[in-house]
Parts: C-alpha cells; sequence; structure tokens
C-alpha cells in the first residue's frame, strides 16, 4: 500500500461515498490519514441505560432489537421503533417520520445512539436519536457491553462527517490502514533533532495515537505534532521564499530622514512616532542593496499612504546607479479602480509643489499629472502614450490596479513596488508586479485588516513586520453603541438627525438574500435585498437607497460607490465587501446588522469606513441576540485601543478558524489553533530560518523537500 494511492484501490467505495469523501477532501491514503477526529468520546462518559432519567441526553453504545415500523399514537405519523440494550437495561426508540431506518439496521447490530429522553406512560424512550452501527464496537465498551470488566474505559476518535460516511465507516477504515502495516514504511519528514529538541513524537506515532489514544495526553502530543508540521511547513516555504528573495540586486537609495524631512513636514498632521520609525526602519532597508520585504501593519486612518508617499518620494528624488540623470520609478498596486483613482489624487496633493510625473493606469482609462494645459491638474491620456512615458523613465509614480502586472507595462528603473490591501492579490501576482525588467524593486505591502502576530508571522513569514500602532493627534473617536432589539427604533432616529444635517450612512448585512427558511440549517439573518426594500418602505423614505454586494458585477460596483461617493445616495445597504479604503469623506454613520456574525477585527474595519471626514462618526453594532455573552464581546470594540489588540482578544475568545477563515488559505483548523500558540509559531519560524540558511535548496532534506512539495500544493497564501 502507498499513503499516495487512491482510496478506492485497496477498498470497496460505493459511488455515493465516494462523492462525501470527495467532500472531505478525502481522496488518497494519506488523505484519509490527515483526516483527523475533530474531538474524542469517552467510553467512561458513555451513559449506562439504568441510570437514565426523562430530559437527559444521553450516549449509548449498545445492541439493537425489536425493530418493526408502525404508526404514531393520534396522528399516525409513520415511524420506526425499536429498542437498544447495554447489558445492564434496555430502551426504547421512535424515530418519528423515519420508518425507512428499520430496514437500514438488523437485529444483533451493535449501534451508538444520541439522542435526548422523554417519557410516555411511565415509560422513558428516546426520541428520533441520532443512530450509527458501529459494526465492530470499541475495545472497551464491548468489554463493558459484555460484562468482563465494567470499569475499562478508553477514548474513541469522532470524525468530521458527510452524507454518506459516518464517524464509524472512517474509523473502521482507518484501523484497516493501521493493520496492513504500511506505517513501518513511512518515513518522517521532520529532522529528527527537531523532534527531540521540542519532545515531540516520530510521524508514525502520531498518527497511531491521534487516531487511536490510550489517554488523553497521547491524543494531545499527536495533535501538538501535527500542528507544528503544518506550521513548519508554511514557515519553510516562507523563509525560502524570503531567502531567494534577499539574494536579489536592488537598487541603493541613500536617503536618512534628515532628507525626507521637509516632505513629510507638508504631511496635513504632524506625523506620529509610528510613521517616524515605518520611514526610518524602510530607509534603512533601501540603504542595503537587497530587495525591502516588508508589511505595513494600520488600522483605517493611521497614515499608510502618507508612510509609502514618504518613501515614493525618497525613490523619485534618488538616481539610477551611476547617472547624474533619470529618475527611479514607483509602482503602486491597489485592488480595484476607484481605489486606484483615490490615490491617484492622494500623490497629486503630496507631490504638487514637485516637478513629478504621476500616471494612473486601469481598465477604463490612463491620466497623468501634471497636465500642460493645467500645471495643477491631471489629464485623461492614451494608454499607448503612458506606456511610452513608463518605458522611457518619465513617470516617476504609476498608480493602478493589476494593469499593472501586464506585460505591456514595461519600467525603465522600477526600485520600489507598493501593494496595498496585499491579502486582496496572491502571491503570484505580487512576484509578477516584483520580477519586471531585470532588477527586483524594493517591497512595501500594506494592509488595514488587523492580523494577530502569530498568524502575520505565519502567513507572512517572508516579510517584516511594521505596526502603525498609533492615530495622528486631532482624529475624531468613533462613538460605538452596542443596539440590542428593543432599542432599533431609538437608534434609528438618532440616525435621521445625522441624515437630516446632510451626513450619509452605511448599512452592513451578513446576507445578500433572504435564506429559504424551509431549508435545514438555514441562517436567518439580515440580508442586503430585503433590508433595502425595508428601509426604504417603513424607515427612511425620504432617503435615497442603494444597495452593494459580491454578486453584482465590478462594473456596476464602481458606479454605486462614485454615486455614493457624489452624495447622490444617501444610505448604501452593502454586504461586507464594501470597498476597503474608499474615502467617503461625508458618510459618518455606520450600522451593522447581525454583529454576532462577524469577527471584532471585522467589525472593527468595517466601521473604520465612517473615519474618513471631519464629522464626528457613529457606528450602530445591532445584535439579534441578548446574551451577556454577546454582548460583553461586542463591548470589546469600545474598550480596545485598536484594531490590533481586537484581533488578539478575538483570536483568544472566538478562535482563528472562525475569525479568519483557514480554507482562505489553505490552512486545516488543527494548523489555525495552532497559531494561538506564539511560543509554537516562533519556534517552527526560527527552526525553518536555520535550515534555509545552512541549505536553500533543502539538498541535504529531500524528504522535506518532497513532503514540502506536496504539502504547498494545498496552501495557497492569497
Amino acid at each position: 500500500m502507498n499513503l499516495s494511492d487512491k482510496l478506492s484501490t485497496h477498498f470497496r467505495i460505493l459511488p455515493v461515498q465516494e462523492k462525501a469523501l470527495k467532500r472531505l477532501g478525502v481522496e488518497t491514503v494519506e488523505d484519509l490519514l490527515y483526516h483527523f477526529p475533530t474531538r474524542y468520546g469517552d467510553t467512561a462518559e458513555v451513559t449506562s441505560i439504568a441510570s437514565l432519567k426523562k430530559g437527559d441526553t444521553a450516549t449509548i453504545f449498545g445492541k439493537i432489537s425489536g425493530l418493526k415500523t408502525s404508526k404514531a399514537w393520534k396522528k399516525k405519523i409513520p415511524m420506526s421503533e425499536a429498542y437498544v440494550s447495554d447489558g445492564s437495561e434496555r430502551i426504547k426508540i421512535i424515530w418519528f417520520h423515519q420508518p425507512y431506518l428499520a430496514k437500514m439496521l438488523h437485529d444483533g447490530a451493535g449501534v451508538r445512539i444520541e439522542g435526548k429522553v422523554s417519557e410516555r406512560n411511565g415509560e422513558l424512550y428516546l426520541s428520533n436519536p441520532k443512530v450509527e452501527n458501529v459494526g465492530k464496537l470499541p475495545e472497551a465498551i464491548g468489554v463493558s457491553l459484555f460484562g468482563k470488566d465494567s470499569d475499562v474505559h478508553a477514548l474513541y476518535p469522532v470524525y468530521p462527517e458527510s452524507r454518506g460516511v459516518s464517524s464509524n465507516w472512517i474509523f473502521h477504515k482507518i484501523q484497516n490502514i493501521f493493520t496492513s502495516r504500511i506505517l513501518d514504511e513511512v518515513e518522517d519528514p521532520i529532522p529528527a533533532d527537531i523532534l527531540k529538541k521540542f519532545s515531540l513524537p516520530t510521524l508514525r506515532t502520531a498518527l497511531v495515537w491521534i487516531h487511536t489514544p490510550k489517554n488523553a495526553e497521547d491524543a494531545e502530543k499527536a495533535r501538538k505534532r501535527f500542528a507544528f508540521e503544518e506550521v513548519f511547513m508554511i514557515q519553510l516555504e516562507r523563509q525560502k521564499a524570503r531567502h531567494e528573495f534577499a539574494e536579489r540586486s536592488a537598487f541603493t537609495i541613500d536617503k536618512s530622514m534628515q532628507d525626507v524631512q521637509k516632505f513629510i513636514e507638508r504631511f496635513p498632521f504632524e506625523a506620529t512616532s509610528a510613521q517616524r520609525r515605518a520611514i526610518e526602519g524602510a530607509l534603512e532597508d533601501f540603504r542595503r542593496g537587497h530587495p525591502m520585504a516588508r508589511l505595513l501593519e494600520g488600522d483605517v486612518g493611521s497614515g499608510k499612504t502618507a508612510v509609502a508617499a514618504t518613501l515614493a518620494y525618497a525613490v523619485t528624488t534618488s538616481k539610477p546607479r551611476d547617472q547624474s540623470f533619470g529618475t527611479l520609478e514607483t509602482a503602486y498596486m491597489v485592488p480595484t479602480e476607484i481605489l486606484a483613482q483615490q490615490h491617484f489624487e492622494s500623490f497629486i496633493k503630496y507631490f504638487r509643489h514637485l516637478p513629478v510625473n504621476i500616471g494612473l493606469i486601469t481598465g477604463s482609462g490612463c491620466r497623468k499629472f501634471p497636465s500642460k494645459v493645467n500645471p495643477s491638474g491631471w489629464t485623461d491620456i492614451s494608454r499607448s502614450q503612458l506606456l511610452k512615458w513608463v518605458a522611457n523613465g518619465e513617470i516617476a509614480v504609476l498608480i493602478g490596479t493589476h494593469a499593472l502586472i501586464q506585460k505591456s507595462v514595461k519600467f525603465k528603473h522600477l526600485a520600489l513596488a507598493i501593494i496595498d490591501e496585499q491579502h486582496r492579490f496572491g502571491t503570484t501576482q505580487r512576484q509578477k508586479l516584483t520580477t519586471k525588467d531585470g532588477v527586483t524593486p524594493h517591497l512595501l505591502s500594506m494592509t488595514a485588516t488587523p492580523i494577530p502576530r502569530t498568524l502575520a508571522l505565519t502567513l507572512y513569514g517572508d516579510l517584516d513586520l511594521t505596526l502603525l500602532d498609533e492615530m495622528p493627534a486631532g482624529r475624531k473617536q468613533i462613538i460605538t453603541e452596542i443596539v440590542t432589539p428593543n432599542k432599533r427604533d431609538e437608534t434609528y432616529e438618532k440616525v435621521r438627525k445625522e441624515l437630516s444635517k446632510g451626513r450619509q450612512a452605511y448599512v452592513i448585512c451578513p446576507r445578500i438574500d433572504e435564506a429559504d427558511p424551509t431549508k435545514e440549517l438555514a441562517v436567518l439573518a439580515k440580508s442586503v435585498n430585503e433590508e433595502a426594500k425595508r428601509l426604504k418602505r417603513d424607515v427612511f423614505p425620504e432617503y435615497e437607497i442603494g444597495i452593494m454586494h459580491g454578486k453584482i458585477s465590478p462594473a456596476e460596483k464602481e458606479k454605486v460607490m462614485m454615486n455614493f461617493k457624489a452624495g447622490k445616495i444617501d444610505i448604501l445597504v452593502s454586504t461586507s465587501v464594501v470597498e476597503v479604503g474608499v474615502n467617503v469623506e461625508n458618510a459618518s454613520l455606520i450600522i451593522i446588522e447581525g454583529a454576532e456574525r462577524f469577527g471584532l477585527s471585522q467589525l472593527h474595519q468595517l466601521r473604520g469606513r465612517v473615519l474618513r471626514g471631519t464629522h464626528q462618526p457613529y457606528c450602530y453594532v445591532f445584535t439579534e441576540s441578548n446574551s451577556k455573552q454577546t454582548v460583553e464581546r461586542l463591548k470589546a470594540l469600545s474598550t480596545a485601543k485598536n484594531g490590533f489588540e481586537l484581533a488578539e482578544f478575538d483570536l483568544k475568545n472566538r478562535g482563528s478558524g472562525q475569525l479568519y477563515g483557514g480554507k482562505q488559505w489553505g490552512i486545516s483548523d488543527l494548523g489555525m489553533e495552532a497559531i494561538k500558540n506564539l511560543k509554537m509559531v516562533e519556534a517552527a519560524r526560527d527552526e525553518a530560518a536555520k535550515i534555509i540558511d545552512k541549505d536553500p535548496d533543502l539538498k541535504k532534506y529531500p524528504l522535506l523537500r518532497t513532503h514540502l512539495a506536496s504539502s504547498l500544493q494545498k496552501i495557497h497564501f492569497e
């Protein structure tokens, strides 16, 4: 048996099971071995039927008997009936509306039953319990069931299931793999000295312990090993990329803080200490002759654009190597056209006092500042003309969308690449910008998304992290209120008062359309389309209401945002897709519906939409829950000093998988949980860095190289 073999090579798998396994991401033997339990049941906690009473929620292992179909007492509802016995007593089971179950099970079968105990006419019974054929009972349960030793107990794994394959089916298939002796042939990719250093079990031992642990300690050690393995592999890839990037040549830009001081003094606010540290750190990188790779994190309004403009100024006022003429160039890539136009206008304000050409390139057209006709303004120009000037090195700063990375865009001396909201671009897109036209440019990535330190160290291990954790003086604090259902009408009146002054508002909803209440697990939450209709009909009929969500076309999104920015829309109802970073200075109000469905970091970033103008900003956080726990969690929005503090709070209290969507990066739930552990992340990072420093091509670690290549196919780093 080979780990890369398809499961169907070794087991008879029905079509319905094959589909179910694919939904779980399981196709090969290795996939199944890495399909880890989400939790463990303890046979000592299995309920004895003799001890049951009305209202209990019970888990019972036993033998089923007396299977039959019948009709319910009054309404003649079709149902299945049976008894289950665990050796101490037996209890009746009734499945309403499920007569087929009597045909799917058979008398004498071992089963696992989970359900609530009800009572009728003095007789206890289980109503509509979950039932699972267990075939061979876990050893300790079998011993207890047949009365040999009632004190024996053990853990049994509970796996993620899908319609067609049960947890128990997965358990037995994994046991079949174990009995094939394949684990005797498995080689561990993690070097033995690292395993020993951190007291981690070998791969073979960890696989046994995670699927059939003798105790909770063994299970935890196995999970720790696989968590370390996943983070270590990611770190290894990021450190490898970092090493390769650092080996390239870059323009040496010999500028100091003194050289850029006059430019900084022209900021519309006094530069913060955090901004000055960020600029100084980047200038130090510029002088080394190797490309900078830095991630600048900062809340909305913390002044990231000012830092980027200062670094662009340092580049623009420098000359290419061994030349006394010409200029070095900066490329600034953003995810949307409206953001590109916004940054184009911002850079004009920063550079209008200098003889600097600034260009804009998007799918809709091109612009250049200054205009020959109007030296204080910009002009529309043809794409071919702009590209000609860029290729000649006449455009000092070129701002654009993905259009920047097209082959037709060629720079003469590209020295700095800036990527805004960098999580919106994939690794490949970033690489295209940083590998253009020969010499590697310095890279500054920026994001307003608060990321916990451990997650940033893992996902962006190839970048140096810089935090803007201060706000410029004079910025108004957002007044944030947590609104429970009974305060809704009162809040609408507060919003109306501000709208009457000419302000604008965002309303954020968790869904685009209403959920179908007849469907199982329907999420009943406010939707953009229905909420916009309700607000127009019942609450704000006198105001113009627009909608924004992910299903409308990019062109329509641009149109809606431009209309909102121009004041043609008073209230914009949107999902969380509402444009990150767009300045609508007159929008000073935001209502967030179903706030309990969002992470605190996301709520914090959403309310940053109203931190762009000079008016007092308000954020009304609407929750459908009155629970103390929900309200307390949301109150952190009012008490946390910044987005980073909120991100750490949410990581601790809500879980990284829920927070940051591990699926976005291909990281497993186990890996995301590991990211809560700063010591583990730093240890994995340090060990990966040591290996890459000594052996960047992993020639001495062939197993590691092979395992890295296969595991990175599942990790996207988008």
